[in-house]
């Protein structure tokens, strides 16, 4: 069991200013099928994605709402989320439990500003954040992507899944990389990117990448070992086969 503690330590370390925030958590049955169990002291309270809720022992209060209407038709109509958010606060000692409807891993990231999410990778946050929209530009069409993305704003973190495991890069300032647009899982603001196409032109059109995101440090870039497209034709596939 991990408690958020250490991490107001390392940031006091660091010239951070924490969050005040005790609770406890843990990940289990990862990486391929993760729950997230999160054990609140009374008054405690998280925010969860619609319908990531599983189990829960204790008495709490739900509350949904939307986040900020703006906020959450922004979310509704550009990532793709659902426009209403769960809101849980413990009134004994709980225990919650939560799980992505995709199969794959979950990480916990610290939030001091700005953490930019792929829309289906937003799971559960805490502390003084609110989830609104993070613009990409044009260049996540080109990329087969969505053009915009979550974006979790303020102090505190967010636990983020994946399809697949999750893969953790710290680039230096001025260190590039090539990353397929479907394996984002999450970002620093810092990280610059623009799209350009996979190779030469032969690679482009039969390498099965097509564009891909050239990216720049410093920052951090969390990413996925799995991709849905693949997944989503090969069912495709075998339903067009019965």
């Amino acid at each position: 069991m991990r408690s958020l503690l250490n991490n107001r330590l390392q940031m006091s370390l660091l010239g951070l200013t924490p969050y005040l925030f005790s609770m406890k958590w843990e990940t289990v049955l990862g990486p391929a099928y993760a729950l997230l169990k999160v054990y609140l002291n009374p008054g405690e309270e998280v925010t969860a994605e619609a319908g990531a809720f599983v189990a829960g022992k204790g008495e709490y209060e739900v509350k949904t709402h939307t986040g900020g209407l703006l906020s959450a038709l922004a979310r509704k109509l550009a990532g793709g989320e659902s426009i209403f958010l769960n809101t849980f606060i413990a009134k004994t000692l709980t225990e919650l439990w939560f799980a992505p409807s995709l199969p794959g891993d979950i990480k916990y990231v610290e939030v001091n500003g700005e953490l930019i999410v792929q829309d289906m990778s937003y799971l559960v946050s805490h502390g003084d954040t609110r989830i609104t929209v993070a613009w990409r530009g044009f260049k996540g069409l080109l990329a087969e992507g969505e053009l915009i993305w979550l974006k979790i704003e303020g102090n505190g973190g967010v636990w983020v899944n994946s399809y697949g495991g999750i893969e953790t890069v710290e680039l230096k300032p001025g260190e590039k990389m090539i990353l397929d647009n479907f394996h984002f899982v999450a970002m620093d603001p810092t990280v610059k990117y623009k799209i350009r196409k996979f190779g030469g032109w032969k690679s482009f059109f039969l390498g099965g990448e097509g564009v891909v995101a050239e990216l720049e440090g410093p920052g951090r870039v969390l990413i996925q070992t799995r991709s849905l497209p693949p997944l989503a034709a090969m069912i495709a596939k075998l339903i067009g086969r019965g």
